[in-house]
């Protein structure tokens, strides 16, 4: 079943949002306004009538922001989410649902349906994904909080704080130095495996799970409000992400100086193996900021990356 979602954004950038009405299937759940194609559709057109239908408007679709299939028991769905920044008339509910309009900073993904919480984490999540360089010693502690303090003022949203030369403790030493900033500005660090630590210092601060990790998982490692990020190398691994993350780094795309024998797998592999994940995805390996509209056009989030991002 194909359907369709429209993020309407206004000019405050808010989303609105419908809650299921009573007698459907996941009454009081709130989703992004929609419904299915019917048979023969072009998506477009069927978003145009499924938001006259239920909200009166005659709405212009702009970009695709995510696609998202999903099982419900023996029903499965793709969800195809588009954003719409114009529309003609005033939303207002025609069928029994109610409305809302929210930041999607302040979402709380807990009230949505679980097929549009990677909607709401596609809008919430940046374009680009820091990764901290692995030579760093641990006597770099003072430059590198400064470093972060300065990147997070100027606007870095999500950054992986990947230390493998330092003990534990003084990573999370480190991410807990920066949440009083990160929380501010609305910021996330991600601490590399250490789901522990992660759900020591709380909101503010994630987890990126390794491959390893993801693959002996049977439920999601921390609360809704702690962002959980997936390596992934494979369309195993993506699955799996699916399930227990909010987001997932795909790599090697391009060739990389840090695993010059493994081949990459190119941008049409790259585009193929998000058609079945459920999960905003970053294209690693080999990366840079120039590359981040190729990983969009190829339905990604964005790009992830070292060398190019510091």
């Amino acid at each position: 079943m194909h359907v369709m979602a429209g993020v309407l954004l206004d000019a405050r950038g808010r989303v609105l949002l419908a809650q299921r009405p009573p007698g459907k299937h996941l009454a009081g759940l709130w989703e992004f306004p929609g419904g299915k194609l019917d048979a023969g559709e072009i998506p477009a057109a069927g978003l145009v009538r499924e938001l006259r239908e239920e909200l009166g408007i005659e709405a212009e679709i702009c970009d695709p922001v995510i696609r998202v299939p999903w099982h419900y028991g023996d029903r499965s769905l793709l969800l195809d989410a588009w954003t719409v920044r114009h529309w003609h008339g005033e939303p207002m509910s025609l069928e029994g649902q109610a409305l809302q309009w929210c930041d999607p900073a302040g979402i709380d993904p807990a009230i949505l349906s679980p097929a549009d919480r990677p909607i709401l984490r596609a809008l919430q999540l940046p374009a680009r994904y820091p990764i901290t360089p692995a030579e760093v010693p641990p006597e770099a502690f003072e430059a590198w909080r400064h470093r972060l303090v300065e990147a997070i003022e100027h606007g870095l949203h999500l950054a992986l704080l990947r230390f493998p030369l330092w003990a534990p403790e003084r990573v999370r030493e480190l991410a807990a130095a920066l949440l009083p900033v990160a929380r501010a500005r609305g910021a996330h660090m991600l601490l590399s495996g250490d789901v522990a630590g992660a759900l020591e210092l709380g909101s503010g601060v994630g987890v990126q799970l390794k491959a390893f990790q993801l693959s002996s998982l049977e439920e999601r490692p921390l609360p809704l409000s702690q962002l959980v990020g997936a390596s992934c190398h494979d369309e195993i691994e993506l699955a799996q992400a699916s399930r227990f993350a909010d987001f997932a780094t795909l790599s090697p795309v391009s060739a990389t100086a840090t695993h010059p024998g493994v081949v990459p797998l190119g941008w049409p592999t790259f585009q193929s193996m998000l058609e079945a994940a459920s999960v905003p995805v970053y294209a690693l390996g080999g990366m840079t900021e120039a590359d981040t509209q190729v990983a969009r056009r190829a339905g990604g989030q964005g790009v992830a990356g070292i060398r190019g991002f510091w």
